[in-house]
């Protein structure tokens, strides 16, 4: 019988056979896939440069972050090569000797510097720093590291980075960003200065090393490397043994107390009482305790001193000792009643456990904490430290991670990895935008720079002060005189007031700007032809006489003019190339700005908007024409229509109140408007008519990006002009927008700003 060709697949034991097969030649593929890519990593590690790493220990505290640190850079020996130097507290025997323990766990020591000057005081740590400096460059120069490690705020850390970072060798500087309070801030931050990387703890240590202008790519968020070590061993099992070892056989677990108090060397007195204070409320509370001597900063032989003085070291409850191994003191602050003192460890490593802390004093201040920590900011006995302790010991709080998660050293060690040796030294920050200072003068420094404005309206006249930034800071109106001569006074008097009132607010006047209707040649400060508004002011010369009487310069501009200026300086034209500024009020004006100036025309009558015809037999206009914008939509236009309708009975609608007494104007005719009456909305309609033509007609000849409704008839002109511009312009200018200002004195601030502008302009 013929079989089936795949007759063969059928067979369960052949089936099996054929894949297994399979599966055997996949794995050898990925198996030679696997030994040819560790062979191209090792031809590519054999050409690299392993990346030579000091790191620099000062004392027991530093070494504790440092160690595992120290082991992952070993246990890598083909990526990195490890140097180790030891210098500070570690070599005084009066604090433990403590390179002994750096020994102790299998690190090479390659170079060891006694560089700290006795005395402990605050000539002492500068000496200390001092002969630091001296013997650091010797050393540096033989190793020749490619980057050095530094720790946190220590005098001694501050000397390390100093001579690498003059010796153009990379600095990578650990919990930087962080704030603790006394000289340990300016240090810390200093470093961080000097350091080309930073590996910090949290989340908001990162944002003050972005704060400080560090660049954001060199700052790794990476956790406390202590953490590492604290997050996995500190369940161990011989815990009582270790406690024991230390206080002796009968102390209970969390039952005893640590404490760790180090001088503040910006404050040494107050430290020093502190201390006393805080042994008082120890010796009354009546626990067992650890203490530990201070640090090597200046005070700590004066807390010494007090120390004996109360008999510490001899008071059967209390177990004093210059240095306990990382891993045991670990233990021992695991299982505390309570932890007290000023040590950082009370608020980083102890809020891992949950330990109740007491923190006295002004060394942690604004250190991020756990809700473990209850702070004693002074005290004036020690009846404060014994109430905190009656309400700390024995407690048992939720462990915080604030400072790390217990992954900071493989974090740090890719973060070494991926360091350029190739890329430039010098290091850069990363500035703000700043603004540029407008004077070197020391009196534009100590005073506020202001314009005095004036404003000359057809009914007041009035004068303000002005700050740079057009806050108003004080404002003068009088009724306006009708005779040049009584005018020329008020405006002298008021800006005399104003310029004694600016001493007394503290406000230097550069200038006076001046505002008025009319048409204005700003070149020699003088009125040309006024408007009917204001009389007797045609070919006025308003610059000289009033810089003669107030010995300041003057500016004079047509208002119009003044608004674009104001909103050029102060609002919506604020960096806009090409704009028109549209003034809605008793009359229209404006002003027009091309290429960031204004423009004035070959005889000032540029920007005369409320001028621009729109009508050939339109109503008779104020300027003699006929049929102008103005006589369509200005405050005086829609008066008119309002008495005509009025007189005629046609303006009253029901529920309008208009009283006998009260004078008819534009706001009742949009009143009326609103409130269905026929008569009063077509006035308006023609009115926006006229205006949003006027404003097309202007699109077509400057246009600008930008149109700017100014005055009390803003709001109401605004969609109906925009509606017309979308339906009369030429389809590329259907789109510019239309605005309304958001400047309450734009003819103040115009006037202002051409003395604030010009004014400013000045070489020191």
């Amino acid at each position: 019988m013929e079989k089936h060709p795949g007759s063969l697949c059928r067979n369960p034991h052949t089936l099996s056979t054929w894949k297994g097969q399979e599966l055997y030649f996949l794995r050898m593929q990925r198996n030679r896939e696997k030994m040819e890519r560790e062979k191209v990593e090792r031809e590519l590690n054999q050409g690299k440069k392993k990346l030579r790493v000091c790191v620099a220990t000062c004392n027991r505290a530093d070494y504790s972050k440092l160690a595992p640190i120290m082991f992952g850079i070993k246990s890598h020996p083909e990526e990195f090569e490890l140097e180790v130097v030891v210098l500070g507290s570690h070599l005084i025997d009066d604090y433990g000797n403590t390179f002994r323990m750096i020994e102790q766990d299998n690190f090479d020591i390659g170079s060891k510097l006694h560089t700290i000057v006795r005395g402990e005081d605050e000539a002492a740590m500068v000496e200390s720093v001092g002969l630091a400096l001296v013997k650091l460059p010797d050393v540096l120069q033989r190793l020749q590291p490619d980057i050095l490690v530094v720790h946190g705020d220590r005098f001694d850390a501050l000397a390390l980075a100093t001579a690498a970072a003059l010796m153009n060798i990379r600095i990578l500087h650990l919990e930087g960003g962080e704030v603790s309070g006394t000289i340990d801030d300016s240090i810390r931050h200093a470093i961080s200065k000097l350091a080309h990387y930073h590996a910090c703890c949290t989340r908001m240590a990162e944002q003050h090393l972005i704060a400080m202008c560090e660049d954001h790519s060199r700052i790794l968020l990476a956790g406390c490397p202590s953490y590492d070590k604290l997050l996995s061993s500190h369940h161990r099992e011989d815990y009582m043994d270790i406690i024991r070892s230390w206080l002796g056989d009968k102390v209970q677990n969390n039952d005893y107390i640590v404490a760790l108090q180090h001088p503040v060397t910006t404050d040494i007195q107050h430290s020093i009482k502190i201390y006393g204070l805080m042994l008082d409320a120890l010796l009354s509370f009546n626990k067992r305790t650890l203490i530990l001597f201070p640090n090597i900063d200046a005070g700590s032989k004066e807390m010494v001193r007090v120390m004996r003085k109360k008999g510490i070291e001899q008071h059967p409850n209390f177990r004093a000792v210059k240095h306990i191994p990382f891993e045991q003191f670990i233990q021992l602050v695991c299982h505390a009643g309570c932890m007290i003192g000023n040590s950082s460890c009370g608020v980083r490593e102890a809020g891992a456990f949950g330990t109740p802390v007491i923190n006295l004093g002004t060394r942690q201040t604004g250190r991020e904490t756990g809700e473990n920590v209850l702070h004693v900011r002074d005290a004036d006995t020690h009846n404060k430290i014994y109430h905190a302790l009656e309400l700390q010991f024995g407690k048992r709080y939720p462990g915080s991670k604030i400072y790390g998660d217990g992954h900071a050293v493989p974090r740090i060690l890719k973060f070494l990895r991926t360091i350029d040796l190739d890329e430039p030294l010098q290091k850069t920050f990363c500035f703000p935008p700043v603004k540029d200072s407008i004077s070197q003068d020391i009196d534009h420094i100590l005073e506020t720079q202001s314009a005095l404005s004036v404003d000359l309206g057809g009914t007041n006249l009035r004068v303000a002060i002005i700050c740079m930034k057009g806050s108003i800071v004080k404002k003068y109106s009088e009724h306006n005189p009708t005779t040049f001569e009584d005018r020329m006074h008020l405006i002298l008097q008021m800006c005399k007031t104003a310029i004694q009132d600016a001493v007394c607010l503290n406000c230097r006047i550069l200038g006076v700007g001046i505002s008025t209707g009319g048409r204005v040649n700003p070149q020699e400060g003088v009125v040309l032809h006024s408007t009917k508004l204001i009389q007797e002011w045609s070919s006025v010369n308003l610059r000289t006489p009033i810089s003669d009487a107030l010995g300041l310069p003057v500016w004079v501009d047509n208002d119009g003019n003044c608004a674009a200026l104001a909103e050029r300086k102060f609002g919506h034209g604020k960096g806009v190339e090409n704009f028109v500024t549209v003034i809605t009020g008793t009359g229209i004006g404006g002003g027009i700005i091309h290429h960031y100036e204004l423009i004035h025309g070959s005889t000032f009558c540029a920007a005369e908007l409320g001028h621009v015809i729109v009508s050939l037999e339109g109503p008779e206009c104020s300027c003699g024409s006929r049929g102008c914008i103005e006589a369509y939509a200005s405050g005086l236009a829609l008066q008119r229509e309002a008495k005509r309708l009025n007189d005629e009975d046609l303006l009253k609608v029901e529920g309008m109140d208009v009283k006998l007494s009260e004078p008819i104007t534009a706001a009742h005719l949009i009143s009326a408007a609103r409130m269905g009456n026929s008569k009063a909305d077509a006035v308006l309609r023609k009115a926006s008519s006229a205006l949003g033509v006027g404003i097309v007609n202007i699109l077509h000849i400057v246009n600008p990006s930008l149109v700017i409704l100014s005055g009390v008839l803003a709001s109401y002109y605004k969609e109906p002009v925009q509606h017309i511009i979308s339906q009369r312009a030429l389809a590329s200018a259907q789109t510019i927008k239309v605005v309304t200002s958001d400047l309450e004195e734009p003819a103040l601030l115009g006037a202002a700003s051409m003395v604030l502008d010009y004014a400013t302009r000045r070489t020191y």
